[in-house]
Protein backbone atom coordinates (compact mmCIF):
# COMPACT_ATOMS: atom_id res chain seq x y z
CA UNK A 1 0.00 0.00 0.00
CA UNK A 2 1.11 3.55 -0.66
CA UNK A 3 0.09 6.88 0.88
CA UNK A 4 -0.42 9.92 -1.29
CA UNK A 5 1.13 13.35 -0.88
CA UNK A 6 -0.23 16.83 -1.66
CA UNK A 7 -0.29 20.21 0.02
CA UNK A 8 -3.76 19.33 1.37
CA UNK A 9 -2.71 15.90 2.62
CA UNK A 10 0.97 15.61 3.60
CA UNK A 11 1.02 11.91 2.84
CA UNK A 12 -0.15 12.15 -0.79
CA UNK A 13 1.84 11.87 -3.97
CA UNK A 14 0.41 14.29 -6.57
CA UNK A 15 -1.87 12.80 -9.22
CA UNK A 16 -0.43 12.84 -12.73
CA UNK A 17 -1.89 15.47 -15.03
CA UNK A 18 -2.82 12.86 -17.66
CA UNK A 19 -2.89 9.12 -18.16
CA UNK A 20 -0.98 7.24 -20.82
CA UNK A 21 -3.03 6.27 -23.86
CA UNK A 22 -1.16 2.97 -23.90
CA UNK A 23 -2.28 2.13 -20.35
CA UNK A 24 -5.84 2.92 -21.35
CA UNK A 25 -5.65 0.55 -24.29
CA UNK A 26 -4.11 -2.19 -22.19
CA UNK A 27 -6.96 -1.87 -19.69
CA UNK A 28 -9.36 -3.01 -22.45
CA UNK A 29 -7.50 -6.24 -23.13
CA UNK A 30 -8.80 -9.56 -21.71
CA UNK A 31 -7.24 -11.27 -18.70
CA UNK A 32 -6.08 -14.29 -20.66
CA UNK A 33 -2.62 -14.56 -22.15
CA UNK A 34 0.66 -12.95 -21.14
CA UNK A 35 2.49 -9.70 -21.55
CA UNK A 36 3.35 -9.22 -25.19
CA UNK A 37 6.96 -10.35 -24.94
CA UNK A 38 6.65 -12.74 -21.98
CA UNK A 39 7.15 -16.50 -22.49
CA UNK A 40 4.05 -18.65 -22.28
CA UNK A 41 5.51 -22.06 -21.52
CA UNK A 42 4.98 -23.52 -18.01
CA UNK A 43 7.79 -23.19 -15.49
CA UNK A 44 9.06 -25.84 -13.09
CA UNK A 45 10.94 -24.48 -10.10
CA UNK A 46 11.91 -25.92 -6.73
CA UNK A 47 12.74 -22.61 -5.03
CA UNK A 48 10.16 -20.05 -3.95
CA UNK A 49 11.19 -16.68 -2.51
CA UNK A 50 8.52 -14.65 -0.70
CA UNK A 51 8.71 -10.86 -0.37
CA UNK A 52 6.49 -9.12 2.18
CA UNK A 53 4.82 -5.76 1.72
CA UNK A 54 4.88 -2.46 3.57
CA UNK A 55 3.95 -2.38 7.26
CA UNK A 56 4.74 -6.09 7.54
CA UNK A 57 7.68 -8.47 7.78
CA UNK A 58 8.59 -11.99 6.71
CA UNK A 59 6.23 -13.47 9.28
CA UNK A 60 3.30 -12.43 7.08
CA UNK A 61 4.05 -15.64 5.12
CA UNK A 62 3.99 -17.92 8.20
CA UNK A 63 0.81 -19.70 7.11
CA UNK A 64 2.02 -20.15 3.53
CA UNK A 65 5.51 -21.50 4.17
CA UNK A 66 4.56 -24.86 5.79
CA UNK A 67 1.97 -25.58 3.09
CA UNK A 68 4.46 -24.99 0.29
CA UNK A 69 7.20 -26.93 2.05
CA UNK A 70 4.84 -29.86 2.52
CA UNK A 71 4.51 -29.94 -1.27
CA UNK A 72 8.29 -30.27 -1.63
CA UNK A 73 9.28 -26.67 -2.34
CA UNK A 74 12.28 -24.91 -0.84
CA UNK A 75 10.87 -21.66 0.56
CA UNK A 76 12.64 -18.52 1.79
CA UNK A 77 11.05 -15.33 3.13
CA UNK A 78 12.95 -12.06 2.67
CA UNK A 79 13.08 -9.31 5.31
CA UNK A 80 13.15 -5.90 3.63
CA UNK A 81 15.17 -3.08 5.25
CA UNK A 82 12.48 -0.47 4.44
CA UNK A 83 14.98 2.24 3.53
CA UNK A 84 14.93 2.63 -0.26
CA UNK A 85 13.55 0.61 -3.14
CA UNK A 86 17.10 -0.05 -4.34
CA UNK A 87 18.16 -1.44 -0.96
CA UNK A 88 14.99 -3.53 -0.73
CA UNK A 89 15.80 -4.98 -4.16
CA UNK A 90 19.37 -5.68 -3.05
CA UNK A 91 18.04 -7.61 -0.04
CA UNK A 92 15.99 -9.80 -2.38
CA UNK A 93 18.92 -10.36 -4.71
CA UNK A 94 21.08 -11.55 -1.81
CA UNK A 95 18.50 -14.26 -1.15
CA UNK A 96 18.22 -15.12 -4.84
CA UNK A 97 21.99 -15.65 -4.97
CA UNK A 98 21.69 -18.35 -2.30
CA UNK A 99 19.21 -20.47 -4.26
CA UNK A 100 20.42 -23.63 -6.01
CA UNK A 101 18.31 -23.19 -9.14
CA UNK A 102 15.51 -21.19 -10.78
CA UNK A 103 13.18 -19.24 -8.49
CA UNK A 104 9.51 -18.28 -8.38
CA UNK A 105 9.45 -14.78 -6.86
CA UNK A 106 6.32 -13.81 -4.92
CA UNK A 107 5.48 -10.30 -3.70
CA UNK A 108 2.70 -8.86 -1.55
CA UNK A 109 1.57 -5.21 -1.66
CA UNK A 110 4.65 -2.92 -1.94
CA UNK A 111 6.63 -6.14 -2.32
CA UNK A 112 5.16 -6.26 -5.82
CA UNK A 113 7.18 -3.19 -6.78
CA UNK A 114 10.27 -4.85 -5.29
CA UNK A 115 9.85 -8.08 -7.26
CA UNK A 116 9.10 -6.13 -10.43
CA UNK A 117 12.66 -4.77 -10.23
CA UNK A 118 14.40 -7.74 -8.57
CA UNK A 119 12.65 -10.14 -10.95
CA UNK A 120 15.04 -9.15 -13.73
CA UNK A 121 17.63 -11.35 -12.01
CA UNK A 122 18.36 -14.31 -14.33
CA UNK A 123 17.57 -16.78 -11.53
CA UNK A 124 13.91 -15.68 -11.52
CA UNK A 125 11.72 -17.86 -13.74
CA UNK A 126 8.33 -16.37 -12.87
CA UNK A 127 6.48 -13.87 -10.70
CA UNK A 128 3.41 -14.01 -8.46
CA UNK A 129 1.72 -10.83 -7.23
CA UNK A 130 -0.51 -11.04 -4.13
CA UNK A 131 -2.73 -7.93 -3.87
CA UNK A 132 0.36 -6.09 -5.03
CA UNK A 133 1.66 -3.16 -7.00
CA UNK A 134 3.17 -4.04 -10.38
CA UNK A 135 4.68 -0.85 -11.82
CA UNK A 136 5.75 -0.63 -15.42
CA UNK A 137 9.21 0.64 -16.34
CA UNK A 138 9.55 4.23 -15.15
CA UNK A 139 6.63 3.97 -12.72
CA UNK A 140 6.46 3.84 -8.92
CA UNK A 141 3.93 2.30 -6.59
CA UNK A 142 2.77 5.85 -5.85
CA UNK A 143 2.16 6.57 -9.52
CA UNK A 144 -0.14 3.56 -9.71
CA UNK A 145 -1.97 4.40 -6.50
CA UNK A 146 -2.86 7.85 -7.77
CA UNK A 147 -4.83 6.42 -10.70
CA UNK A 148 -7.84 5.55 -8.52
CA UNK A 149 -9.64 7.21 -5.59
CA UNK A 150 -7.82 6.83 -2.28
CA UNK A 151 -8.75 3.59 -0.48
CA UNK A 152 -9.90 3.85 3.16
CA UNK A 153 -6.53 2.82 4.60
CA UNK A 154 -4.88 5.90 3.11
CA UNK A 155 -6.17 7.97 6.05
CA UNK A 156 -4.34 5.89 8.65
CA UNK A 157 -0.67 6.58 7.86
CA UNK A 158 1.38 8.53 10.40
CA UNK A 159 4.91 9.90 9.78
CA UNK A 160 7.58 10.25 12.44
CA UNK A 161 10.06 13.14 12.62
CA UNK A 162 12.23 11.53 9.91
CA UNK A 163 9.30 10.90 7.59
CA UNK A 164 9.08 7.13 8.17
CA UNK A 165 5.46 6.02 8.03
CA UNK A 166 3.49 3.77 10.37
CA UNK A 167 -0.05 2.46 10.13
CA UNK A 168 -2.37 3.19 13.05
CA UNK A 169 -3.86 0.38 15.11
CA UNK A 170 -7.23 1.43 13.71
CA UNK A 171 -5.85 1.14 10.18
CA UNK A 172 -4.53 -2.35 10.83
CA UNK A 173 -7.81 -3.52 12.36
CA UNK A 174 -10.26 -1.90 9.95
CA UNK A 175 -8.36 -1.61 6.68
CA UNK A 176 -5.23 -3.79 6.58
CA UNK A 177 -6.54 -7.06 8.02
CA UNK A 178 -10.18 -6.79 9.16
CA UNK A 179 -10.87 -10.46 8.34
CA UNK A 180 -8.29 -11.80 10.81
CA UNK A 181 -8.81 -12.59 14.47
CA UNK A 182 -8.34 -9.89 17.11
CA UNK A 183 -5.19 -11.64 18.33
CA UNK A 184 -3.68 -11.76 14.84
CA UNK A 185 -4.50 -8.10 14.26
CA UNK A 186 -2.68 -7.10 17.44
CA UNK A 187 0.41 -9.03 16.33
CA UNK A 188 0.38 -7.33 12.92
CA UNK A 189 0.11 -3.91 14.53
CA UNK A 190 2.96 -4.68 16.93
CA UNK A 191 5.35 -6.13 14.33
CA UNK A 192 4.80 -3.68 11.46
CA UNK A 193 7.83 -1.97 9.96
CA UNK A 194 8.12 1.76 9.32
CA UNK A 195 8.30 2.60 5.63
CA UNK A 196 10.51 5.27 4.11
CA UNK A 197 7.75 7.02 2.14
CA UNK A 198 9.08 8.57 -1.11
CA UNK A 199 12.34 6.60 -1.00
CA UNK A 200 10.39 3.36 -1.47
CA UNK A 201 6.82 4.11 -2.45
CA UNK A 202 7.82 6.98 -4.71
CA UNK A 203 10.86 5.29 -6.28
CA UNK A 204 10.47 4.28 -9.91
CA UNK A 205 11.15 0.83 -11.33
CA UNK A 206 13.86 0.87 -14.02
CA UNK A 207 12.70 -2.25 -15.89
CA UNK A 208 9.50 -4.21 -15.31
CA UNK A 209 10.35 -7.92 -15.08
CA UNK A 210 6.73 -8.93 -15.71
CA UNK A 211 7.14 -7.84 -19.34
CA UNK A 212 9.62 -10.69 -19.89
CA UNK A 213 8.58 -13.41 -17.44
CA UNK A 214 5.40 -15.42 -16.76
CA UNK A 215 3.29 -13.70 -14.12
CA UNK A 216 0.31 -14.56 -11.93
CA UNK A 217 -1.87 -12.27 -9.82
CA UNK A 218 -4.18 -12.65 -6.81
CA UNK A 219 -6.85 -9.93 -6.57
CA UNK A 220 -8.16 -9.27 -3.05
CA UNK A 221 -11.77 -8.28 -3.67
CA UNK A 222 -12.27 -6.55 -0.28
CA UNK A 223 -8.93 -4.75 -0.14
CA UNK A 224 -9.00 -1.39 1.71
CA UNK A 225 -5.30 -0.63 1.16
CA UNK A 226 -5.00 -0.97 -2.63
CA UNK A 227 -8.10 -0.38 -4.71
CA UNK A 228 -9.34 -3.73 -6.08
CA UNK A 229 -10.00 -1.91 -9.36
CA UNK A 230 -6.30 -1.09 -9.56
CA UNK A 231 -5.40 -4.72 -8.84
CA UNK A 232 -7.67 -5.81 -11.68
CA UNK A 233 -6.10 -3.30 -14.03
CA UNK A 234 -2.57 -4.42 -13.15
CA UNK A 235 -3.39 -8.10 -13.63
CA UNK A 236 -5.00 -7.26 -16.96
CA UNK A 237 -2.06 -5.13 -18.09
CA UNK A 238 0.37 -7.95 -17.28
CA UNK A 239 -1.90 -10.50 -18.96
CA UNK A 240 -1.33 -12.49 -15.78
CA UNK A 241 -2.99 -15.71 -14.80
CA UNK A 242 -5.47 -14.35 -12.25
CA UNK A 243 -7.74 -15.42 -9.42
CA UNK A 244 -10.04 -13.44 -7.14
CA UNK A 245 -10.17 -14.08 -3.39
CA UNK A 246 -12.88 -12.47 -1.18
CA UNK A 247 -10.22 -11.16 1.18
CA UNK A 248 -8.81 -8.09 2.86
CA UNK A 249 -5.35 -6.81 1.92
CA UNK A 250 -3.73 -9.95 3.43
CA UNK A 251 -5.14 -13.01 1.62
CA UNK A 252 -2.01 -15.02 2.53
CA UNK A 253 -3.15 -14.77 6.16
CA UNK A 254 -6.92 -14.91 5.74
CA UNK A 255 -7.01 -17.54 2.93
CA UNK A 256 -3.63 -19.30 3.16
CA UNK A 257 -4.71 -22.60 1.58
CA UNK A 258 -6.04 -20.89 -1.53
CA UNK A 259 -3.02 -18.59 -1.84
CA UNK A 260 -0.54 -21.45 -1.35
CA UNK A 261 -2.33 -23.55 -3.99
CA UNK A 262 -2.11 -20.69 -6.48
CA UNK A 263 1.61 -20.16 -5.79
CA UNK A 264 2.23 -23.91 -6.06
CA UNK A 265 0.47 -24.06 -9.41
CA UNK A 266 2.55 -21.13 -10.68
CA UNK A 267 5.76 -22.92 -9.62
CA UNK A 268 4.84 -26.10 -11.45
CA UNK A 269 4.78 -29.73 -10.32
CA UNK A 270 7.51 -31.08 -8.06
Amino acid sequence: MNPRMSKDHPLRIPRSASKSVLVGLLALMPFSGRAQNAPTQPIHVHNIVLVHGAWADGSSWNKIIPILESKGFHVTAVHLPFTTLAEDVTAVKRILALQDGPVLLVGHSYGGAVITEAGNDPRVAGLVYVAAFAPDSGQSAGDLNNEFPAPPGDKEFRPDAQGFLSLTDKGVAEDFAPDLSAAEIKILAATQGQVSGPNELGAKVTKAAWRDKPSSYIIADHDHMIAPELEKKLAQQMHAKTIHIPSSHVPMLSHPTQVAAFISEAAGPQ
